[in-house]
């Protein structure tokens, strides 16, 4: 028995609290069990130089853990943990946007972890499709966008091995102690996006990583379809100055 009570193959509690704040053309409040993370899509007329005349859009992400998200603060910093966990936020939101559907502007997706307790990077990517989704529905409500640029629903979540046992998303006091710990992010048509996986205590064959592989998409199938519960309807317009 997990420390929480779950099954190894169980899913924490999973919430997404759509229109959390209101300012950003998107913004979803994503909870994993203690976790809960506050991702906003905000939306520039612009792109980076690099990318300017060339007819195609660009989605990025930040991420930060708040001061009082742990118990000991967390300083108000950007660590080489940071960009590389914002890097995979940006990456894997990318991997379902039609980049010249989008069109010359970027879409900055931040994502702001309010309390940590494990999978704050899979909870973001989850979150962050929501409010990314959101805000670009409402580019489309308002005439600005032809067809709607996600082509897919993006989704994420952590397994690992603890005890010899596989287990599906896991919180901090199982993340500590697991022998391999895994990061899997997925398409909506069971396509990887990406795949982190390391033997933090003992090495792992070929048999217990397709386990790991088939938990996390059982686990990323049900975080779908809550995500296509909440998009089920449209969001509410918002003023064209914000």
């Amino acid at each position: 028995m997990r420390p929480d009570g779950r099954r190894p193959d169980e899913l924490r509690p999973v919430t997404f609290e759509r229109d959390f704040t209101t300012m950003a053309h998107g913004s979803t409040l994503v909870s994993f069990g203690e976790t809960r993370v506050l991702c906003t899509a905000s939306i520039e007329d612009d792109v980076p130089r690099w990318m300017r005349d060339t007819g195609k859009g660009w989605v990025t992400a930040e991420y930060a853990m708040l001061p009082g998200s742990s118990p000991e603060r967390i300083r108000r910093r950007e660590s080489g943990r940071t960009q590389e966990i914002q890097r995979l936020i940006g990456r894997s939101l990318r991997s379902v946007c039609d980049m010249v559907a989008l069109g010359e502007r970027q879409v900055v997706v931040d994502c702001d972890v309010l309390q940590a307790d494990g999978g704050t990077r899979t909870a973001s990517i989850c979150g962050g499709y929501v409010a990314l989704h959101d805000a670009l529905t409402r580019l489309q409500q308002a005439g600005e966008l032809r067809t709607h640029p996600l082509v897919s629903p993006c989704a994420a979540v952590s397994v690992g091995v603890i005890d010899g046992e596989a287990r599906l998303d896991l919180p901090y006091t199982e993340d500590v102690n697991a022998d391999v710990d895994m990061n899997v992010v997925m398409t909506g048509t069971g396509d990887f996006v990406e795949v982190q996986g390391t033997a933090e205590g003992a090495t792992f064959g070929r048999a217990m990583l397709d386990r790991l592989l088939d938990l996390a998409s059982a686990g990323i199938a049900e975080i779908i379809e809550l995500q296509a519960q909440i998009l089920a309807g449209p969001p509410s317009p918002r003023s064209s100055s914000r």
